[in-house]
């Protein structure tokens, strides 16, 4: 059975061999800078929360890339598809609205192995699955906007804090919002680099040339209630409901049918073999397939997984500078780097905040959601992130019931 989907069998011009290969290459490399260097610091934000010393955390990054880097390759030489697997940024800002868990880091890295059991388990069985889709989007989209906004206004917190550092760099994700919106966070990161680079330059401040060498570090995990339900439960739902199932709707507009199964089981074991080096997940990408899979990468969609290897490929190579991107967040003044990190969530938050209040009849469960997620408050060692889809559902429930 041929993996190519029917759109693809349309009758193309022929390119030459150079410009075949030539576009569909560069799509991969920019699907992976664009991927990285926007969101690279929320993970190391994220991370941090949750008690990984800076080590553990740059080694979280690296296991997230290579992770990812390995599973575009595999997916897409497979099923000769532009599949592309990316870290979870909704996951990862999840981690930094829950904070340190009972049991520190150990506990932490047990629920990302949670999340990766039950990534896997919905491969092996798809009910998992039907039930995780059976969650109100609007209740889903809700719990991930309450924990995206402590981290969207650090941009204005950080303002206020240090108006020279972070203005700059708000300054140039503005302007290039209007003229290369794909690259407004990135460049916007090269506004923080140059701040940092001149803050070193007037400190004489420096880093250990050690510390640039990528490396894991492996933590044996420990399990506890509180990390199973408030880190390794949330992760494993809001991976799945804004990362997988857009993902495969993605990758559906532009023709292809993403197979599940494969996908689930690699990033399955992608997630698993990577969290205890400190990888908190990974899943089908989402914003980051369209520049992979969409006619920008080549006219014929038959030719367009080429971009998922470039992209895999590029990932290892950025996976061998993690060390120093997560040296570069240490050294950056104030209220610079969570700029960063803010400014590349914007997006996020404000297609979670349309989704969650979309239909006027589940206005009011999503507003309860979203207001328990925002709150971070934590029970019984419970994260916000868990306590606000239990209200939620119990609210949605409340109203409805008697309705058909």
């Amino acid at each position: 059975m041929s993996a190519v989907p029917p759109s693809a069998a349309s009758s193309t011009s022929p390119a030459p061999p150079a410009a075949s290969l030539s576009r569909p290459i560069i799509a991969g490399v920019v699907t992976a800078l664009v991927g990285f260097t926007s969101t690279f610091a929320v993970v190391l934000t994220g991370l941090r929360a949750v008690g990984a010393t800076p080590g553990q955390a740059a080694s979280g990054l690296l296991a997230v890339t290579l992770a990812a880097g390995l599973g575009c390759i595999v997916m897409a030489w497979r099923y000769r598809m532009p599949i592309t697997i990316a870290w979870s940024t909704p996951g990862v800002a999840l981690l930094a609205a829950t904070g340190a868990v009972e049991g520190g880091w150990s506990a932490a890295v047990g629920g990302f192995l949670v999340a990766a059991v039950l990534i896997l388990l919905t491969a092996l069985f798809p009910p998992i699955g039907a039930l995780i889709a059976r969650i109100p989007p609007s209740i889903a989209q809700a719990m991930l906007a309450g924990v995206l906004l402590p981290l969207c206004v650090a941009p204005f917190g950080g303002l206020v804090a240090n108006p020279w550092g972070v203005a700059p760099v708000i300054i140039v994700w503005l302007v290039f919002s209007r003229l290369l919106p794909r690259w407004a966070v990135p460049l916007a990161f090269v506004a923080a680099i140059v701040v940092v680079a001149i803050e070193l330059a007037r400190t004489g401040v420096g880093t250990d040339a050690a510390a640039l060498l990528p490396r894991l570090e492996f933590t044996a995990p420990t399990f506890t209630i509180g990390a199973v339900i408030g880190i390794g439960l949330p992760l494993f739902v809001v991976t799945m409901a804004s990362q997988n199932v857009p993902g495969v709707a993605v990758m559906r507009s532009f023709g292809y049918e993403i197979p599940w199964r494969p996908a689930m089981l690699v990033t399955g074991l992608g997630t698993a073999a990577a969290a205890t080096a400190g990888g908190h997940a990974v899943n089908l990408g989402a914003i980051s397939a369209a520049i992979a899979a969409g006619p920008d990468s080549h006219p014929d969609p038959k030719r367009r997984w080429v971009a998922g290897v470039s992209a895999g490929g590029s990932y290892l190579v950025l996976g061998a500078l993690s060390a120093a991107f997560a040296a570069l967040v240490l050294l950056a003044p104030v209220g610079v780097i969570p700029a960063v990190a803010g400014l590349a969530l914007f997006g996020a938050f404000g297609s979670a905040i349309q989704q969650a209040i979309d239909d006027p009849g589940e206005r009011v469960p999503a507003v309860v959601t979203f207001l328990v997620a925002a709150s971070g408050i934590a029970i019984f060692g419970v994260s916000a992130a868990f306590w606000a889809l239990a209200a939620g559902l119990i609210v949605r429930a409340v109203l409805h019931v008697g309705r058909r």
